[in-house]
């Protein structure tokens, strides 16, 4: 069971990777830059699909003023590298989204879809040298950023040959929601990392759910979009995944001054499952 369980990971993405290989290119919708919300505020168009995307610079603000100086700590040490990358991604977001819903065109895309793809390759990155450790992070990171970029690229590329496929973007934005719980399943991660990610996904998931009911979330609130409130979803996934790394130096902190950790924390009494097999 121990082995089949380690090889669940490798089988998804291989079997997943097939699937979208045998099912040929995935275009983007041709109405897919027609947002719902269009309305300006003091001169700025889209505003709200704008002004939404603040919240991911705040939290990547945030998240790197909180964790820079403690990258050293036991507590996100190992990972650090990777959620570096994301943090950073979520501020290129703020840029890249607001930038490209000023005026939403293919050009302007790629801008927005670059940082995003970067993150979930920071993610995966930190997760997977966390729950393994021994792993070269350094060799996962830079792999999982180059075929971030390499999957915006093929976008673009194909895009400016009329067929604009998406499956390597798709591929690797759907990785995290599969992947992470795996690996931390399987790992027997803490808890506590387990319900944050969790958590986080959830409200991924809801963000992307909510960008597809874009029109019809409009029409039955009035005052927000669906794509405005997947930034809102989306930037609240990021601030679970970023106070639950905050969190982690904080109680280790608390258990080295000989304090008692929350249960589910590092120096916490073990909450960890039985071993694998």
């Amino acid at each position: 069971m121990g082995a089949y369980r380690r090889h669940m990971p490798t089988v998804i993405v291989v079997g997943a990777a097939a699937l979208m290989l045998a099912h040929g290119p995935i275009a983007q919708p041709p109405e897919y830059h027609a947002f719902a919300d269009g309305r300006a505020l003091l001169g700025l168009p889209n505003a709200a699909d704008v002004l939404s995307n603040l919240g991911f610079a705040l939290v990547g603000l945030w998240g790197l003023a909180s964790l820079l100086p403690a990258r050293r700590h036991p507590a996100i040490a190992a990972g650090w590298p990777g959620y570096c990358l994301f943090l950073a991604a979520l501020m290129l977001t703020a840029l890249g989204s607001g930038y490209y819903h000023l005026a939403p065109d293919n050009g302007r895309l790629v801008w927005d879809r670059l940082p995003i793809a970067l993150a979930c390759a920071g993610i995966l990155a930190a997760v997977r040298v966390e729950t393994r450790p021994g792993l070269g992070m350094h060799r996962w990171l830079s792999l999982l950023a180059l075929a971030a970029l390499l999957g915006v690229f093929w976008w673009w590329w194909t895009d400016r040959r009329g067929e604009g496929d998406l499956r390597p973007y798709l591929l690797l934005q759907a990785a995290p929601l599969v992947l992470v719980p795996l690996w931390q399943w399987i790992e027997n991660a803490p808890r506590a990392d387990r319900r944050a990610f969790a958590c986080a996904i959830a409200l991924y998931v809801a963000a992307r759910l909510a960008e597809l009911g874009d029109r019809a979330v409009m029409e039955a609130l009035s005052a927000v979009s669906g794509h405005t409130l997947k930034h809102l979803l989306a930037t609240a996934a990021a601030w679970v995944v970023t106070l639950r790394l905050v969190r982690r130096v904080r109680a280790r902190d608390v258990a080295q001054k000989g304090g008692a950790a929350p249960a589910g924390e590092p120096g916490a009494a073990p909450d960890r499952m039985k071993p694998a097999g």
